[in-house]
């Protein structure tokens, strides 16, 4: 690999390692803005992101916990998934690409962007539902407004995946006429 190429790669590490910091920052505040929502509601607007659903919870428990675990789950799942792309940089053998790990870890990365794709766009419809029975949802736009972008790169990193499987097969089955 040239110094160029080897220069950018490297870069693109450091850029996946400070996504996955900021990740990992997101969610731990929203975790912990979810335990104040519930206990001392009167400093919410003091913490990350100021997410006050209190009005939500004395209203209805289950719209509150509904509208939390969509939020916590997009938001973990965002910060696995930069880990799971972390793991693939340390790994990844740029020399000899198309191997089973590489194949695998593309895959899984498919999936988990599919799965936020997917829970930020039922996340989203659920609170437009919340909207038309009273309750405010605009400051929730933002955890679900990329919906849609979400899907349809899990759908090319799919696409890569399974191109990627089938170099392996044809990689092995190279190795072994050799």
């Amino acid at each position: 690999m040239s110094k160029g190429n080897n220069f950018v790669f490297k870069g693109l590490h450091i850029v996946a390692w400070v996504i996955f910091v900021g990740l990992c920052i997101e969610a731990g505040g929203l975790i912990v803005n979810f335990i104040f929502n519930m206990f001392k509601p009167e400093f919410v607007q003091n913490l990350y992101q100021s997410l006050d659903l209190t009005e939500m919870y004395k209203d209805n428990q289950w719209a509150f916990f509904g509208i939390y675990s969509f939020i916590l789950s997009i938001s973990l799942l965002k910060a696995f998934l930069f880990y799971i792309v972390i793991r693939l940089m340390l790994k990844m053998d740029l020399t000899r690409p198309f191997n089973t790990f590489v194949s695998s870890r593309l895959l899984q990365i498919s999936y988990y962007t599919l799965a936020i794709g997917l829970f930020s766009y039922i996340g989203r419809e659920i609170a437009k539902n919340l909207m038309y029975h009273g309750y405010d949802t605009d400051s929730l736009n933002q955890f679900w407004a990329d919906s849609q972008a979400f899907i349809l790169m899990g759908a090319v990193v799919y696409i890569i995946a399974i191109i990627f499987k089938k170099g392996v097969d044809i990689q092995n089955e190279n190795d072994l006429t050799v």
